[in-house]
């Protein structure tokens, strides 16, 4: 089963238009698995469970030209915590990271893009 969340964004902004099915919709292109967003592009995110992340995971983030203000982190089902460490990590870099449940952070990621805000998502898929 898969959503259809799909705002107004501005042109040549990223937008979720789907989730669900292991994958994503995002700018009228399919990627299964974990992805990260950016408000100019889409990646596949090479990681394998939530509770295995490490700072460096995020390297596609952190070493951005233009870091993120925040970093919706979509953690699949259910809205999780990351471990302190991590948190510290990531905002000792700059980032501050908001997690939630995959389905919420592709929302509130095309709210912000509609905002033209200066936002991330990070996206592990969901059944």
């Amino acid at each position: 089963m898969s959503l259809d969340i799909t705002p107004i964004v501005p042109p040549g902004r990223q937008v979720i238009q789907s989730y669900g099915s292991g994958g994503f919709v995002i700018s009228d292109i399919r990627l299964d698995g974990p992805v990260l967003v950016f408000p100019d592009r889409t990646l596949t995110w090479n990681v394998s469970a939530l509770e295995d992340l490490c700072l460096d995971d995020f390297a596609g983030i952190t070493g951005a030209k233009l870091p993120p203000d925040i970093l919706l982190l979509g953690s699949g089902d259910a809205g999780v915590q990351l471990p302190a460490p991590l948190a510290a990590g990531l905002r000792t870099a700059g980032v501050i990271v908001e997690c939630m449940n995959t389905g919420a952070a592709c929302r509130t990621f095309n709210i912000l893009m509609g905002e033209a805000r200066p936002a991330a998502a990070a996206l592990f898929a969901v059944e």
